[in-house]
């Protein structure tokens, strides 16, 4: 059987795959709940990490945990640190991390309804994360 074809909770795991991003201090984690728009996946997450070796901390911290709480692997993984965008494709759930300047010449919030945004951290500078609503 296939570790990345099984029933899995994607609530679940879209919220597991936030915590673990913060842990791996990412910064502006984004959650969109796209189940009612897209045929890809229930969620998209979008986080920033500021150098190469902070984009493979948290791809790799993604990859280990998920398989171990989950028992999934990615479908699929494009990029790598040094494209300074990477790619995890857990099916219900898919994961963008990107270098900051990346992720501002791309901009790719502007594909999804701002609406859709069921998660979003805190600026640096405040203390905690708030969901926008129930989360």
């Amino acid at each position: 059987m296939d570790n990345y074809l099984v029933n899995v909770d994607s609530e679940a795991l879209a919220k597991h795959c936030v915590a673990i991003c913060e842990e791996r201090k990412a910064e502006n984690v984004v959650l969109f709940d796209v189940r009612e728009t897209s045929v890809l996946a229930d969620y998209y997450l979008l986080c920033t990490a500021n150098s190469m070796p902070h984009i493979r901390a948290i791809s790799d911290h993604l990859k280990i945990d998920i398989q171990g709480e989950f028992g999934l692997m990615p479908r699929a993984r494009e990029g790598d640190a040094a494209s300074e965008w990477v790619i995890m494709d857990y099916g219900v759930v898919i994961v963008h991390i990107l270098e900051g300047d990346r992720r501002r010449f791309y901009n790719v919030e502007e594909l999804w309804n701002p609406e859709r945004v069921i998660y979003r951290s805190a600026p640096q500078d405040v203390a905690a994360s708030q969901p926008i609503r129930e989360f």
